[in-house]
């Protein structure tokens, strides 16, 4: 990471003003809090699901004197405030997500049908559908929809123009201009776009810091920060101390608990190596959260059920297919119809991969030495159809069904696969990172083309960038999107 420092005059410091080189006659934005925002959105929603319900009643029932009004009000109410709590699980209230469109219309949308599913099942259920009109719920879904999608559109340029107009920004004072603090200042004057301003850089040992960093002035000790913080409106304090000074960083936070500003704890350089880092506590112990399990607590419970329903389906939609192959492949070649593997499963567990018989079998390498090249004599005239449409992956819903695999995960490889030479788990430092899941019959890498022979090195690493960024952002929408595609690949010209 390059630095530079630049040492001006105190006469200098002293000219240039809070606002960053702004006069100080030069009114400030009025700010918007994405706290605020966020609230007021959710307060909309609310009252744009239930007047939506109403509305729909109005459109259609209305003057039916059996169907009374205030019940579909009453539900139109209860699946607002549904919607809500789905909104707020699949990230729909949060200021980064509004401020991108496509992403914004995409959750909101998911998370709409998915309320729209979860009362049309319990009304299923609970035999209470033939009570409801079913064209009122169709109004419904689309009036809320319709509203939803509408005011995350008009919020959208909002948050651009407050953007623009420098609203959303926060003020941010750092105190510590060390290794830490400089290399703090660079990343976020570099990575903020316009959403924070560092107005201020203090520190005790002044006559050892520069009087600029990064084109932040160096404005005195901690009195001083304290004094400026009382006297200026500052959203954020942020220390930028090594974790190593225990003493020196317990006086400092007593003395800020004396001012109305978040404080902020950035950690030593190791934590710029971090992605995303949370707070929990062991007993009375604050810890940062480095690394977390993927698919924990209620995910892995959706996961599983996701991949038992799933393999079920195709197990008896394709059975009759599988059937007709397994015969086809007796009569093809002399050997059994299914060919069993050893590959690297969950935890980096050895599991045994079952797929449809595609080669000859006195030659089939059970241990990948040589992988599968295009015109590979080995392969049967059924297994080069079964490779090119992927239905030799069939039989693996069996192992999804016994709790080795998922329908949709990184692709398990066999143990000696290598690309150019060398062994996966050689060639790609993040390799097993792949294993903290249950590998699947499909994964992001193969629909996104990173699938059949591996020639390079480069090759595998890109198809685990691709694993690796589905383990991290997981979601049953994302899973679905897997399959629909996977179902576009049958002829994969990659698959040989």
């Amino acid at each position: 990471m390059r630095r530079f420092t630049l040492t001006l005059p105190q006469e200098n410091i002293d000219a240039i003003s809070w606002s960053g080189g702004a006069a100080d006659s030069d009114p400030a934005p009025a700010t918007v809090s994405a706290d605020t925002v966020c609230g007021v959105l959710r307060l909309a929603d609310f009252g744009l699901i239930s007047a939506c319900g109403t509305l729909s009643y109005w459109t259609w029932l209305t003057g039916i004197p059996s169907l009374d009004w205030s019940i579909y009000a009453l539900l139109g109410m209860f699946g607002a405030l549904l919607a809500i709590n789905a909104f707020q699980l699949v990230g729909v209230y949060r200021l980064e997500t509004l401020g991108v469109i496509r992403n914004s219309l995409k959750r909101v949308s998911f998370g709409w049908c998915a309320v729209i599913g979860l009362l049309v099942i319990t009304a299923f259920l609970t035999k209470t559908s033939d009570q409801f009109s079913r064209v009122w719920l169709i109004l419904w879904c689309a009036f809320s929809g319709a509203a939803l999608c509408v005011s995350r559109v008009i919020l959208y340029f909002s948050i651009l123009d407050w953007k623009s107009e420098g609203k959303l920004r926060r003020d941010i004072v750092v105190f510590g201009l060390g290794p830490v603090g400089q290399r703090f200042i660079s990343h976020l004057t570099e990575a903020s776009e316009n959403e924070y301003r560092i107005v201020g850089a203090f520190d005790d040992r002044v006559s050892r810091t520069p009087d600029f960093c990064w084109g932040v002035p160096m404005m005195g000790n901690l009195d001083a920060m304290i004094d400026t913080v009382r006297r200026r409106p500052v959203d954020m304090i942020v220390v930028t101390l090594p974790l190593s000074a225990e003493e020196r960083l317990a006086d400092i936070f007593e003395k800020l608990k004396a001012v109305p500003v978040d404080v902020r704890l950035c950690p030593d350089a190791v934590g710029f190596r971090l992605d995303r880092i949370g707070i929990s506590r062991l007993g009375d112990v604050p810890l940062l959260n480095v690394i977390d399990r993927p698919l924990a607590g209620w995910r892995w419970s959706v996961k599983t059920l996701e991949d038992r329903v799933l393999a079920t389906l195709i197990l008896l939609m394709a059975m009759p297919l599988m059937m007709v192959i397994s015969l086809v492949i007796k009569l093809d070649s002399p050997g059994p119809v299914l060919f069993r593997q050893k590959r690297y499963g969950y935890n980096n567990q050895l599991i045994e991969v079952m797929k449809f018989r595609t080669m000859y079998d006195d030659q089939k390498d059970e241990n990948a030495e040589k992988l599968t090249q295009r015109n590979d004599p080995r392969v049967t005239r059924i297994g080069a159809f079964l490779r090119k449409s992927s239905l030799d992956e069939l039989p693996q819903v069996f192992n999804v069904l016994r709790g080795e695999m998922s329908i949709v995960g990184p692709r398990p490889h066999a143990c000696r696969a290598k690309a150019g030479g060398v062994l996966y788990q050689t060639a790609v430092e993040q390799y097993e990172s792949r294993h903290r899941v249950k590998p699947g019959i499909t994964g992001w890498a193969q629909v996104n083309g990173w699938r059949g022979e591996t020639e390079t090195v480069d090759q595998i690493r890109r198809r685990v960038e691709h694993d690796l960024a589905y383990i991290e952002n997981w979601s049953v929408a994302l899973d679905l999107k897997i399959i629909l595609r996977t179902l576009k690949c049958f002829t994969d010209h990659r698959a040989y």
